[in-house]
């Protein structure tokens, strides 16, 4: 088995599709071999994880689409990494990668993997960090993540992505206030795609308020305007996504946070993994049939036993 792992690591690293799609499957259902591979990773690789999120309809993955476009002018190498819905009946990815990047699928510089979230309390699988970081070892230039929606995934992106876009619709104008103590903690870059609508231009201006105060002392979080169907600004992004990511090689105090952020759900996940799905299912059914259920004291007494 070691053996096996040594060979597939350095076929992930040779950038063998086959053998990196292999080494997703191995981590994602913590298969026979996955801790052996994840040991054997290293911190020295040059990808950089650009993360994209927003809210459903957005257009997030019509954006992912022109930047890989973009990108591919560029002759670089490219990972997504798709994070679908589960269905859940059987944790499967509700949606395909064929369907949503199919005149990509086939490119020899593109590779492309869907994920389940799997019940994931936010919008990214429960393995993505593990799941990046195997992806990282082979020769790509950079790695897309595009997350299920918004939410608790605002957080997790942050700990994971080296530069977090997110996505925004002309429709969405009246719940930027709200977004302010959210994602405005989180996005490195604003898009407001769809940018042809109506109020297209107002929710561009509130961003960039929004964006004006929260920078006090430090550059102002840019906000770009896109056509995503068109490829209308596109370059204008990858501009300003590369920017990010250079200065960002000058700041250890961000790679320190998002290192602590992953360590810390590495941790959770570890001290969770005895954590048996279908039991607390059953167990959850049986003590809500009693007069005298709390589910505060159902959940204490199940971590006690259950939580190593």
């Amino acid at each position: 088995m070691q053996h096996n792992i040594i060979q597939l690591h350095e076929q992930i690293k040779a950038g063998d599709f086959r053998a990196i799609a292999r080494g997703v499957t191995i981590v994602e259902n913590s298969l026979p071999g996955y801790e052996a591979l994840l040991l054997s990773l290293h911190e020295t690789r040059h990808s950089r994880v650009i993360g994209i999120t927003g809210p459903p309809g957005a257009g997030k993955s019509t954006l992912v689409s022109a930047l890989l476009h973009h990108w591919l002018k560029e002759n670089k190498k490219i990972a997504v990494l798709a994070v679908d819905p589960s269905s859940p009946f059987n944790y499967g990815a509700l949606l395909g990668d064929r369907i949503r990047m199919s005149e990509y699928y086939t490119n020899p510089n593109i590779f492309i993997r869907s994920l389940a979230t799997r019940g994931a309390l936010g919008g990214l699988s429960s393995k993505i960090i593990e799941v990046t970081d195997v992806i990282r070892e082979a020769p790509f230039d950079i790695i897309l993540v595009e997350t299920v929606g918004v939410g608790q995934s605002e957080v997790e992106i942050a700990g994971l992505a080296d530069c977090t876009v997110v996505t925004l619709v002309p429709e969405a104008g009246d719940e930027v206030q709200t977004l302010k103590a959210g994602v405005m903690e989180i996005a490195d870059i604003f898009v407001v795609n769809k940018a042809e609508r109506p109020d297209a231009e107002g929710l561009y201006r509130n961003l960039r308020i929004l964006a004006h105060e929260k920078a006090g002392d430090t550059d102002e979080t840019p906000v770009v305007k896109t056509v995503a169907t068109e490829n209308k600004g596109i370059e204008e992004l990858a501009t300003e996504i590369d920017k990010y990511l250079n200065t960002q090689k000058q700041q250890p105090a961000k790679h320190l946070h998002l290192m602590t952020e992953k360590c810390w759900q590495l941790i959770t996940a570890q001290r969770m993994k005895h954590m048996d799905h279908n039991r607390l299912k059953e167990e959850l059914a049986t003590a809500m049939q009693k007069d005298d259920f709390n589910l505060y004291a159902f959940t204490k007494d199940f971590l006690s036993r259950f939580v190593k």
